[in-house]
């Protein structure tokens, strides 16, 4: 939605200095929940902050509600406030949830080198191409963010389709990161296993 406020910012001139106070709140809103972290374990300090970030959070809905009320509002002010309103649950899971993050900043980093390359790799302008990509993208982010080697766990998982006649193994949850032993995941973790041989 931040973004949403700068576009407005940038395509409206004369809507700038509205949607950039908007995009100063979402940023207030963004130091007081790191605030609110930070005291995360302490009984006396988190109640107040946690208080102040759930103000700001409640203040910035209430006025985008009350602006849409009204019926002279600009298209471009309606359109980024009717967004804002759309997704606020999702906007606003890190309320409830401390856990969260209140942005996906992370994932976003994580996916910006597949969208990179889906612009520079060659051979992806066919369908399967694409969807081939894909899954292969999923799947070794889900190994990087289980700590496991790639390299190591392709291995283990290709030679058991060799050994199976060049079919995906019978029981391919064994190689699932979350039904690893704790032996194996030991032994295919991130820092080294190169090229082990899954033995089950």
């Amino acid at each position: 939605m931040r973004r949403a406020f700068l576009t407005v910012a940038r395509t409206w001139p004369d809507q700038e200095s509205w949607a950039l106070r908007r995009v100063d709140r979402i940023g207030a809103i963004h130091a007081l929940n790191d605030a609110r972290r930070a005291v995360a374990e302490d009984a006396a300090a988190f109640p107040p902050a946690d208080a102040r970030r759930r103000q700001a959070v409640t203040a910035l809905g209430r006025q985008g509600e009350a602006e849409l009320a009204e019926p002279s509002l600009h298209p471009a002010r309606r359109k980024v406030l009717e967004g804002l309103g759309d997704y606020w649950a999702g906007l606003t899971v890190f309320v409830e949830h401390p856990e969260v993050p209140l942005d996906n900043n992370t994932a976003e980093r994580a996916d910006r080198g597949p969208v990179v390359g889906r612009e520079n790799y060659d051979g992806s302008g066919a369908v399967g191409a694409d969807r081939l990509a894909a899954l292969l993208f999923s799947m070794l982010q889900a190994l990087c963010l289980w700590r496991l080697n790639p390299r190591s766990w392709l291995t283990a998982y290709l030679t058991a389709c060799a050994e199976a006649g060049g079919e995906a193994p019978a029981e391919g949850e064994r190689f699932l990161p979350w039904d690893l032993s704790e032996e194996r995941r030991q032994s295919r973790a991130m820092a080294g296993g190169e090229g082990d041989r899954d033995t089950s």
